[in-house]
């Protein structure tokens, strides 16, 4: 193949255009029309195998002159309910809508390695699945799963990478084993008895006892889990009560719970018996009722050790050292987790953090923004990647 770095460097701008393309057009899950569209008329105008899966996913498979193995690469559409505060002159147009997460440059990268890589088929051994995933901030990937996009052809390994603030630009972020949290995001109802706030004794105070659940919850991280594990137990919102002089009769409480465990089925069993736990026993003594149910999220983002060794040296050539490689693990959520309990994977970090490009902030922030220089690092990546993966 030829010079890669001269390749991307022929489509800087046209890389440029289609990131800031999708950022002014941002949308929520499953409501990614306009962008799948635009995905898909790009795929197929390259000559690829197109369809469209899980709603507005989109799935491009390209098919290498030579039979062998199958590599998929994954990049997420979905923007978040964020109102944009960065005042850039590409901001999103879509009131209540920002691409605050980087998924319009995974796109954007996406879509440039897939039109290098199929300039250079002929001389390609095996197949590449380029899938576009829908609703990744509520687990869709499970979902194009289910529609069989690991089959036909059979995906052998899957890469995929995040464009992330919190690394410097120039850097990247590698790790081995277990690198993005499980999570598990809860909704608890808390039922009480109505009443004015002159005569309390004659109800039954939820709000009280939604207080003493939110503390409570938080012994079990400081006091019943090993402090070596990574864990957090959060409440991100609670809602309930109608006036200042009414007592309410029910208080909603919703959150996640994040994890990294190496027997993640047995220890995550434990964890929740412990979370209702403290809440049922929390409820009993206030004498209010409870009703605890739990969204289906992801599990933690597992890497393969070998499939790392091809994101290392796809790294050393593409940034010209190896000193820049971090360890690097988080307890945000990553539905790319699911591809990695079914097929060996990696999945790392594209530093894009700079202060002086106002690219610090940090993720779903209504000021994120990304440095753009490194998105280049990202389609080579992914090119390098493929090309050691298939010809290893």
């Amino acid at each position: 193949m030829s010079d890669i770095k001269k390749e991307i460097e022929s489509l800087y701008d046209e890389l440029i255009t289609l990131r800031r393309d999708f950022h002014m057009h941002p949308e929520l899950g499953y409501e990614e029309y306009r962008t799948s569209q635009v995905v898909y008329d790009y795929l197929k105008e390259l000559g690829l195998d197109v369809r469209k899966a899980a709603k507005t996913g989109v799935v491009g498979v390209l098919k290498g002159n030579v039979e062998g193995k199958t590599v998929l690469l994954r990049a997420d559409m979905d923007a978040l309910p964020q109102e944009e505060k960065t005042g850039v002159s590409y901001q999103s147009i879509n009131k209540g809508i920002m691409h605050a997460c980087g998924h319009d440059g995974h796109m954007a990268m996406l879509l440039i390695a897939a039109k290098i890589l199929s300039k250079h088929k002929n001389s390609m051994k095996g197949n590449v699945k380029f899938v576009f995933q829908p609703n990744e901030e509520a687990a869709g990937a499970l979902d194009m799963i289910h529609e069989g996009i690991l089959e036909d052809p059979k995906v052998d390994a899957a890469f995929g990478l995040h464009l992330w603030t919190p690394i410097e630009s120039g850097k990247i972020g590698l790790a081995g084993g277990p690198v993005m949290a499980a999570t598990e995001e809860f909704e608890v109802s808390i039922i009480g008895k109505a009443g004015h706030t002159s005569a309390p004794h004659t109800a039954i105070d939820p709000v009280l006892a939604a207080a003493s659940v939110v503390q409570g919850l938080q012994s079990i991280q400081t006091r019943e889990i090993d402090p070596l594990l990574p864990i957090t137990i959060m409440i991100g919102k609670i809602h309930g009560g109608s006036g200042r002089n009414i007592i309410a009769d029910q208080v909603d409480i919703g959150g996640t719970i994040r994890f990294l465990f190496k027997n993640e089925k047995v220890e995550k069993d434990i964890l929740l018996n412990k979370f209702e736990r403290v809440i049922k026993g929390t409820c009993e003594a206030f004498g209010v009722q409870y009703y605890l149910k739990y969204i289906p999220s992801n599990p933690s983002l597992m890497n393969d050790e070998r499939m790392m060794e091809y994101v290392s040296r796809g790294a050393s050539e593409t940034y010209g050292t190896d000193q820049n490689v971090i360890a690097y693990r988080c307890l945000a959520g990553e539905d790319f987790a699911e591809f990695t309990h079914r097929v060996p994977s990696a999945f790392y970090f594209i530093g894009t953090g700079s202060v002086d490009k106002n690219t610090h902030y940090p993720h779903h922030h209504p000021m994120f923004n990304i440095d753009e220089e490194t998105l280049k690092y990202g389609v080579e990546m992914h090119v390098r990647t493929v090309l050691h993966f298939l010809n290893d």
